[in-house]
């Protein structure tokens, strides 16, 4: 299962539909009392600027347990971001909200939710 956490409900949507077998979140509570129940994700793509705790938040909680450290995360945002070293939150990629396509989306969970 992938994760989906943004919440603008289209762009939300829009990443799920090209994702494939994909859950939406449209806060970073509701994904982790889903983790939470046990149901960890092969890959989570995620808003920054969240309503409730930011992404930033969701990633620091992420990384704190054994189980959900390792969760490989694509970042969707419109920020500038290129200056920040973010591997150590398990981000394997950043992916513009101006210009990704169903096609970036479909390539990386190929590639990380085997």
């Amino acid at each position: 299962m992938i994760f989906v956490i943004d919440d603008d409900e289209i762009m939300a949507e829009c990443i799920a539909n090209a994702a494939g077998d994909a859950k939406v979140f449209s806060n970073a509570i509701e994904a982790m009392n889903e983790i939470v129940k046990g149901n960890i994700p092969k890959l989570i793509f995620l808003d920054i600027l969240l309503d409730g705790p930011d992404g930033f938040t969701f990633l620091n909680e992420m990384i704190s347990y054994d189980d959900t450290a390792k969760i490989p995360v694509v970042i969707v945002t419109s920020l500038d971001l290129s200056d920040k070293d973010l591997s150590v939150y398990g981000v394997v990629k950043v992916l513009s909200k101006d210009d990704m396509t169903p096609k970036d989306i479909r390539a990386l969970v190929k590639y990380y939710a085997k």
